[in-house]
């Protein structure tokens, strides 16, 4: 019952934002807009990420300490797929700077 409460508050919370970014008008709510954006953003895939990272270590050291001798191997593991979550981050903070520096609707705004 959690799950699909919690869903439909963040769709609802997602909605009422996107009516205020779109309501903007002008290049310096334009950046503004684009600005808290791309902090939102970061800052939720910064969040998601080490929440994901914290469970695969947790499961780690459980794995460990359940059977001590696959404790090579479940480090492997962990290591990989650590790296995988840590990509998602960097994805998103590629991202967050193309809406910083590279975006298209600020040079169609300035070039009207």
């Amino acid at each position: 019952m959690r799950k699909p409460l919690f869903v439909a508050m963040l769709t609802m919370a997602f909605v009422c934002i996107a009516g205020a970014a779109f309501a903007a008008e002008g290049i310096a709510s334009v950046v503004a807009t684009t600005s808290w954006a791309a902090a939102i953003g970061m800052g939720i895939a910064a969040g998601a990420c080490g929440i994901g990272q914290g469970m695969g270590l947790k499961g780690a050291c459980e794995g460990t300490a359940r059977n001590p001798e696959a404790g090579g191997k479940i480090t492997v593991t962990l290591i990989l797929g650590l790296a995988f979550i840590e990509s998602l981050s960097i994805y998103a903070l590629v991202v967050a700077l193309i809406l910083l520096f590279a975006n298209p609707l600020i040079g169609n705004v300035v070039g009207h």
